[in-house]
C-alpha cells in the first residue's frame, strides 16, 4: 500500500469557506463603505481595485446604481470596470459565487442605470453581452483582472459580461 501525499492547491481550487452565508455580508459590508469612501472623494480613494491578482497596481472601480427589482430604490454597488470607448464593461463575478449578483438581476429588470467613474456620473442603459461578444470582450477583461477566470473556474454558471452604453 503506498501513502499518496496530499497534492497543494492551485490557484483554480475553490476556497474552502466561499459559500458560508456570511460571505455576502462580508461584501455587502466592504461595499458600503467604498461606496461611501468613493463618492466622498470622488474616486480618488476606492477608485482602485488593488487585491488578488490586482496587486499592486490596481484595476479601476466604478460606482453602479440600478432600481432595486422589488423596492423600486436606487441600490449602489463598486464593481471593476474596464472602459471599452464610450462603453463600461462590468462582470457579474460575484467573487465566483454560484448566483449571480442582485445588482445584475436588478439592472435585468430594468437596464437604466448610472455609472460614476471618478467624479464623472452618467446615465446607461445595460445589456448582457451575447456570446460573440463575451468571447471578445472575456480574454481583455482577464487581462486587466486575472482573477475573473479564478471565479469562472469556481461556479458552474457562465459569469455574465455586461455592456453599459451611454443613453443617446
Amino acid at each position: 500500500m503506498t501513502d499518496t501525499p496530499p497534492t497543494a492547491p492551485t490557484p483554480f481550487d475553490r476556497p474552502q469557506g466561499l459559500d458560508s452565508p456570511l460571505v455576502p455580508k462580508i461584501i455587502k459590508l466592504a461595499s458600503r463603505f467604498n461606496v461611501a469612501v468613493y463618492r466622498a472623494t470622488g474616486g480618488r480613494i476606492g477608485g482602485k481595485w488593488r487585491i488578488g491578482s490586482a496587486f499592486p497596481r490596481g484595476v479601476p472601480v466604478c460606482l453602479l446604481t440600478t432600481k432595486g427589482r422589488k423596492s423600486g430604490l436606487p441600490r449602489t454597488q463598486p464593481l471593476l470596470c474596464l472602459s471599452d470607448g464610450d462603453r463600461v464593461i462590468l462582470v457579474a463575478s460575484q467573487g465566483g459565487l454560484p448566483k449571480n449578483p442582485l445588482w445584475y438581476r436588478n439592472l435585468q429588470a430594468d437596464p437604466q442605470i448610472t455609472v460614476q467613474i471618478r467624479s464623472s456620473v452618467r446615465r446607461m442603459l445595460a445589456r448582457t453581452a451575447d456570446p460573440a461578444e463575451r468571447a471578445v470582450l472575456w480574454p481583455r477583461l482577464v487581462a486587466m483582472y486575472a482573477d475573473f477566470d479564478k471565479y469562472q473556474a469556481w461556479t458552474d454558471r457562465q459569469i455574465p459580461v455586461v455592456i453599459c452604453e451611454p443613453v443617446p
